[in-house]
């Protein structure tokens, strides 16, 4: 029991310490909180000297209005270097925002341009698009727009209601060009179709230039032509082809077999191939054959080589295109293609 009397003491010791130090610590705080409301109502005098015989002008006030107005002025004064501030940096924005509104106008002006450059560029590639496909026999119709571009005709694009304005119009008119666009694809790829099925056909057909390369130049044209011999008018039967030179690679200027292959005194090394859709080709004057008779070859596969042999007046290649028992003119035919790299 002694013991608990003992904390007993203790406890009510500390407890009235504590509060001892509480009400000393409210009691500084309400004497400097009656210290500043004195002050604050202290009256203060401020008199005002002119330097003239005029009378002194003076006014009473307290501390607590001296102390609210020093920070209203305070307050005044950097609110105005806020505005000023604040004014000046909106000024600036606003003549940046100018600046940029040029510039995307400029940038309108130029799109709207452009838009009318690539809707002309449009029109004309229309009025091409539709030339070729009628002359390659292919439905014009197949380029109409789905929305309302009637047979293969821009017109409608080219017409859009005045009333649409801005880049709504130009929106509008890309839209409608991006429809003509699409429907094209079609008729493009029945025209990559065709130009296959066609093919075949160039690679049946004596339409290669017969020399690898390209090269060499005619030295006597088919036709009527003073023989270099006898000087006599006589008919050129074919084109002579000249490099000037004998061992250029002679090429097939079609698919075909060979035939013939021979030696004439007039002719000398020749060879003829036998071709397609009633087709015949005569190579001659060859220094070499590098072909059999009775092997099938390939358009632009080389066949011999360019000499001298027979009746010649110098290396070339005579040249011959027959269509059954006729002889026609080879250029009629070397027009068409000329050997790529081959």
């Amino acid at each position: 029991m002694a013991k608990t009397r003992g904390y007993k003491r203790v406890e009510i010791s500390i407890v009235r310490s504590v509060g001892r130090f509480f009400r000393s610590c409210v009691s500084a705080v309400g004497n400097a909180v009656s210290a500043v409301f004195r002050g604050g109502r202290r009256k203060l005098t401020i008199m005002v000297v002119p330097h003239s015989q005029k009378r002194v002008v003076n006014f009473q006030t307290t501390m607590f209005s001296l102390v609210s107005f020093l920070v209203i002025a305070v307050g005044i004064v950097a609110s105005f270097f806020w505005f000023t501030r604040t004014s000046m940096d909106s000024s600036a924005t606003i003549a940046r925002l100018e600046q940029e509104s040029r510039e995307s106008r400029a940038s309108l002006d130029r799109l709207k341009d452009e838009t009318g450059n690539l809707l002309q560029a449009a029109q004309n590639f229309q009025n091409a698009f539709s030339s070729t496909l009628s002359i390659i026999g292919l439905d014009t119709s197949a380029t109409t727009v789905k929305s309302d571009i009637q047979n293969g005709d821009l017109t409608s694009l080219f017409n859009i209601k005045e009333s649409a304005q801005g880049s709504v119009k130009e929106i509008a008119e890309l839209q409608k060009l991006r429809g003509y666009l699409e429907d094209s694809v079609q008729p493009i790829q029945e025209i990559g179709k065709l130009l296959d099925s066609q093919s075949a056909l160039f690679s049946d057909i004596p339409s290669l230039w017969p020399i690898k390369g390209g090269i060499g130049h005619i030295s006597m044209q088919f036709g009527q032509n003073k023989h270099p011999f006898t000087g006599q008018w006589y008919i050129h039967k074919g084109v002579d082809v000249s490099t000037y030179r004998t061992g250029d690679p002679i090429l097939a200027t079609a698919d075909g077999q060979v035939v013939t292959t021979d030696w004439d005194p007039g002719f000398g090394n020749y060879l003829i191939i036998k071709h397609k859709h009633g087709f015949y080709t005569r190579y001659a004057h060859m220094q070499s054959y590098r072909v059999a008779r009775g092997q099938y070859v390939q358009q632009g596969q080389v066949i011999g080589y360019i000499g001298n042999t027979g009746v010649s007046t110098g290396p070339h290649l005579h040249y011959e295109v027959h269509i059954g028992s006729d002889v026609v003119d080879p250029m009629k035919y070397l027009n068409i293609k000329i050997e790529n790299g081959k």
